[in-house]
């Protein structure tokens, strides 16, 4: 028999490639029944789901939080709604999951570095968040592992998928509208496919399933794409993707971080190495490359 998920998180690109994935037994959570933005709705809802008191529902397996306040700029000035979804929810989740033994795995960031270290990132790295939504995640990252010793942290990158709003669709959107793009070209990462995430979060899922809880389970994790490239260089492989497939393709311009000020300063280079994740679990995210071109393909298919 497949055991039964949760996932906290409905509409989102991480839920929907989730429930895009097809696994049997999986259900999703979201507002208005649960929102981390409203602590008084956690408890009752969270509380029913967890104990198969709601309907159509059996006890999970394992519950996997895909909800998180990630608008990272509005978090400069909306301080207290970022903690509250990024670390009082989260965390009250996995006390709610340690109550009941369930495994919870929870989805955090690369901006928990400051993107300094200049080679990619391994889990033993200090941590230096420069942002409030850096400093949320890791208190959230933090509290769930105080609460839960069966919880895994997956720390992702730069996700976009052919849902909700990312920065892939935003370089698509942009090219039909100007014939020259000005993208930051000095800040490195890890592309990361929201179904290739959704696919490892699976993977990890069936590991669990088949051999039970292990303690070598527990703790952090980096889950992204494989290889690395700067945002000029992730909307300029989208848009020749795009161009292949008969969209127009603009000039596409390389400029500075100095060049783009934003509300929250993003790490110049946040690579994440995965190594634990294959050593653990032997899984590991595809070629943010070939991954790109699958979105795209996606995103520029004629309507049926």
């Amino acid at each position: 028999m497949v055991s039964p998920i949760l996932v906290i998180g409905r509409s989102g690109q991480l839920a929907t490639a989730l429930a895009m994935a097809g696994r049997p037994g999986l259900h999703r959570l979201g507002r208005p029944a649960i929102d981390f933005d409203r602590p008084e709705t956690l408890d009752a809802a969270l509380e029913a789901a967890l104990d198969a008191a709601a309907p159509g529902l059996v006890v999970p397996g394992l519950v996997v939080n895909a909800a998180a306040w990630t608008a990272v700029d509005a978090a400069e000035q909306e301080v207290a709604a970022a903690e509250r979804a990024n670390r009082d929810g989260p965390a009250r989740l996995a006390e709610l999951c340690a109550a009941r033994a369930v495994p919870l795995i929870h989805v955090s960031t690369d901006y928990v570095f400051d993107g300094t270290k200049g080679t990619p990132y391994a889990e033993t790295d200090p941590t230096s968040p420069r942002t409030v939504y850096g400093r949320t995640k890791l208190d959230g990252e933090r509290a769930i592992l105080q609460a839960h010793d069966r919880a895994i942290i997956l720390r992702t990158a730069w996700v976009y998928s052919p849902y909700g709003r990312n920065f892939v669709r935003t370089m698509l959107d942009a090219a039909t509208k100007r014939p020259v793009l000005r993208v930051v070209g000095d800040q490195r990462g890890n592309p990361t496919s929201a179904d290739d995430l959704a696919a490892a979060i699976l993977a990890i899922a069936e590991r669990i399933g088949r051999t039970g809880w292990q303690a070598g389970y527990a703790g952090l994790f980096h889950a992204a794409g494989t290889g690395d490239t700067t945002w000029h260089g992730l909307a300029t492989a989208a848009l020749e993707d795009a161009a292949r497939a008969g969209h127009k393709m603009p000039e596409i311009q390389a400029i500075a971080t100095a060049d783009w000020p934003t509300p929250a300063a993003r790490p110049a280079d946040s690579r994440l190495d995965c190594t634990r994740l294959h050593d653990v679990f032997g899984v590991r995210l595809p070629l943010w490359r070939d991954s790109v071109a699958k979105v795209v393909a996606t995103l520029t298919a004629p309507a049926p």
